[in-house]
């Protein structure tokens, strides 16, 4: 057996994990609902690989009187990159299982773990500046108040209940991170107990 060649259930788990980026990239990846007494049906709003759909734009009114900025899809560079970054991580996947390539194994897994890291960073940032940088002259001004929406989980805002977490596309993504982890883990193992 060759020290470099990974086995082949992890050729296949490889090809179903690029099959899936591929599905996060035309799926919603986040979640962000919003309750209040006001909308007890709920508010919702979902960031996609390259857009942002649901009730965003009633959101929008919402927070124009808290300060808040309006939130526009072209204003995120990352939604002309995002696209491009899961088709490549997705190419990676192909090409480590069809070359039974472990060092491509390794090499996908950082540059993936890398990304996950980065994606996770940049979007608390917007979270942040989002809930932080507020306009000084908005109609309503809570003195020392800000309203950043929680990263993953609970927060209550005001009168309003947000919650966030992981959307279909999101979820893919994170199973990918465990996987890719596990296999190269595992294929590093036989290839050392080979030698």
């Amino acid at each position: 057996m060759k020290t470099n060649s990974i086995q082949k259930w992890s050729k296949i788990l490889l090809i179903i994990l690029g099959v899936g980026l591929i599905v996060a990239i035309f799926v919603p990846i986040w979640s962000i609902y919003l309750n209040a007494p006001q909308y007890p049906e709920g508010l919702a709003m979902f960031i996609h690989a390259d857009k942002v759909s649901g009730e965003y734009s009633i959101i929008n009114g919402l927070n124009h009187y808290i300060g808040m900025k309006e939130i526009h899809a072209d204003e995120f560079w990352e939604f002309k990159i995002l696209p491009f970054a899961l088709g490549f991580f997705a190419l990676l996947c192909f090409t480590a299982a069809f070359l039974k390539s472990r060092k491509i194994l390794n090499i996908l897994t950082g540059i993936y773990l890398l990304f996950g890291v980065g994606f996770v960073f940049d979007f608390w940032r917007w979270l942040y500046d989002y809930g932080h940088n507020l306009n000084p002259h908005a109609a309503i001004i809570v003195p020392g108040m800000s309203y950043q929406p929680p990263l993953i989980g609970y927060k209550q805002l005001l009168n309003f209940e947000v919650w966030s977490y992981p959307n279909l596309g999101g979820a893919i993504m994170i199973a990918a991170g465990v996987i890719l982890i596990i296999l190269a883990f595992m294929e590093n193992r036989i290839a050392k107990k080979a030698v």
